[in-house]
């Protein structure tokens, strides 16, 4: 019975999987993700963070760890085209050579999940697509979004050089991405860079970057977010050599007119209501003070926060969905009663409620473009990464990984100068399918199982995975303190105690994920 019930929770998954990925960002709104930055001092002890949710299980949801390497004069290193393909199981993409550019000679060490999040540097990257204009998309480019993210993290020690960098390669090998904003962050500040393609038939990209202020927090949700720029303030604002020429050459833009990034290049998604709710959310849980409007249009690129933003701060906003908002979904959805008649749910998801509310028209507010959560049933993963420059690079940078759906999930350390990752994180989940042997797997199952019945089982599950999180992030002074004793006696073995603490963590975790699908299946057997 156990494993027909297994099976039965596989299928749901990918039925639910297949009916959610077969929205990409042609023809309709992006998956999409979620990217929140902090900076110094707006943080609890000082650390420059970033962040990401890859929400598309299009993407792939194994992870590893890539070593630093040298490489041999002449080599070269391999880009490729990004396209969706349903040929296997489950919806994935496919990944075809374009072309290669030369290789540097020593490449560092980086945590290679589906978009390269952090290297052995303390260089930290998140992602947000944005879109922008269909006619900037180019066709010669050949460095897509994940590249860069992995070509930054090979070459560049800090977010200004790997700006300047993208900046060069762009202009020489092309971008062939959608509009996408990389949140990038090193132990002493964090920027946004947000890129388009140069239009059709043309090699090169535009771009802009902004600094977040020290003492403020910032957020991307899927829309551009740069206004103004002031290009003589080097400290705060960097684009490219085209920035306006493009602008003006398409007549987005004239001489006389404030210059506006966004709606130069993406002014369709400042129109997304699933982005602009989700960036006043953010503001709203981290500066309730500023009381911002949730139906603006614009909100400022950065604000102070009300206190400095702890990791638990960081959790809570990720795993929010308007709870206790006027756009609270887990509350008024619609469903068949026995008889067919629609009535409203006390126990409704904040998974997949969005679909029955656009369905239904309750609540209020939605468009044509939908409304959105921040936590969502198909994110692939989520970090939450550290940046710390009174530490060394070994113990100072660490991803906070959580696996699924931020609601059902927990975040674990893998600092960035571990060697190996748990067998399970890096085992393929998908596009063959439902494995035991997968971690993505684990939580997936755990997270569309307690989707059933979300007004009862999000206790159960947060009664195991709230009291566990609280101590890791409790133990993590202590832990690193243990790894500074170990690094100024013998620095490289400090790897090693770093690398065998995530690995147990993460093997712990998972083990759990499986107890307790297990454990909530037996305790609602009889009542779904």
């Amino acid at each position: 019975m156990r494993r027909v019930k297994l099976l039965a929770f596989a299928l749901c998954s990918v039925l639910l999987t297949n009916a959610q990925d077969k929205s990409d960002w042609k023809g309709g709104f992006p998956e999409g993700c979620t990217s929140i930055t902090v900076g110094k001092l707006a943080s609890f002890d000082g650390s420059v963070m970033t962040s990401h949710t890859d929400d598309s299980h299009r993407t792939r949801s194994w992870m590893d760890i890539i070593p630093a390497k040298k490489h041999k004069r002449g080599a070269t290193t391999t880009m490729y085209k990004r396209e969706a393909c349903n040929d296997f199981k489950m919806p994935t993409y496919k990944h075809t050579p374009i072309g290669s550019i030369p290789q540097v000679s020593e490449t560092y060490g980086f945590i290679n999940t589906a978009y390269p999040c952090m290297n052995t540097k303390q260089l930290g990257i998140g992602e947000s697509t944005f879109g922008g204009r269909e006619e900037l998309q180019s066709d010669k480019g050949i460095i897509d979004c994940q590249r860069l993210c992995q070509l930054m993290l090979e070459r560049c020690t800090t977010a200004r050089e790997a700006i300047k960098m993208a900046g060069e390669l762009l202009a020489k090998y092309g971008w062939n991405d959608y509009g996408e904003v990389l949140t990038i962050a090193d132990p002493k500040e964090v920027w946004h860079l947000e890129i388009v393609g140069p239009g059709k038939g043309k090699v090169g990209a535009v771009w802009v970057a902004q600094r977040v202020p020290d003492d403020h927090i910032s957020v991307n949700a899927n829309a551009s977010t740069i206004k103004e720029i002031d290009l003589n303030n080097r400290d705060y604002f960097m684009a490219s050599d085209n920035v306006y020429q493009v602008a003006k050459e398409n007549g987005w833009w004239n001489d006389g007119e404030t210059f506006r990034f966004n709606y130069a290049y993406a002014p369709k998604s400042r129109a997304s209501m699933a982005s602009r709710r989700r960036e006043w959310r953010v503001f709203d849980l981290l500066a309730p003070s500023l009381k911002l409007d949730p139906n603006s249009e614009n909100y400022p690129f950065s604000v102070k926060p009300d206190k400095k933003v702890t990791l638990e701060d960081m959790v809570m906003a990720f795993q929010d969905y308007y709870e206790g908002t006027p756009f609270d979904m887990t509350k008024n959805m619609l469903v068949p009663d026995k008889d067919g008649k629609m009535i409203i749910s006390p126990l409704a998801s904040p998974h997949m409620p969005y679909d029955a509310n656009t369905l239904h028209k309750v609540n209020g507010g939605w468009n044509e473009l939908g409304e959105r959560t921040i936590a969502r049933w198909y994110t692939m993963y989520g970090t939450i990464i550290q940046c710390r420059d009174w530490l060394p690079d070994e113990i100072g940078g660490v991803v906070w990984l959580a696996q699924d759906n931020m609601a059902t999930s927990i975040y674990v350390p893998f600092y960035c100068s571990i060697t190996d990752m748990p067998e399970s994180y890096k085992t393929p989940g998908r596009p063959n399918g439902f494995t035991m042997k997968s971690a993505w797997w684990a939580f997936n199952r755990l997270g569309t199982l307690a989707s059933q019945r979300w007004g009862d089982m999000r206790h159960d599950v947060d009664a195991v995975w709230q009291p566990w999180q609280k101590e890791l992030f409790n133990n993590q002074k202590t832990i690193e303190d243990q790894a500074m004793q170990i690094y100024k006696k013998k620095p490289k073995k400090v790897r090693g105690f770093l690398t065998q603490y995530s690995l147990k963590w993460g093997d712990k975790v998972v083990n759990k994920a499986w107890q307790m699908g297990d454990d909530i299946w037996t305790k609602y057997d009889e009542k779904f």
